[in-house]
């Protein structure tokens, strides 16, 4: 039975499971991972629908920029 659940139902092998137990290491199950520098979803919304910056001016910028860059428009207007 126990064989059953780890193969079918949580489809991790013995070594995985054990892993993920005694290590908290999470098994991979094949979901991109987002790049340790990309901005996050509502902060690019922001910056392109409240400020008017180009995709392609966002896209360029660092996480510390872009933060930057809104904050500068919610204390100064611009």
């Amino acid at each position: 039975m126990w064989a059953h659940i780890l193969r079918d139902q949580l489809e991790v092998d013995d070594a995985v499971f054990w892993s993920c137990v005694r290590d908290s290491a999470i098994p991979d199950r094949g979901v991109p991972r987002s790049p340790s520098g990309a901005l996050p979803a509502d902060l690019v919304h922001l910056l392109i629908s409240r400020i008017g910056l180009d995709e392609s001016e966002v896209a360029a910028m660092t996480k510390e920029e872009a933060i930057g860059r809104l904050q500068r428009y919610w204390t100064e207007g611009d």
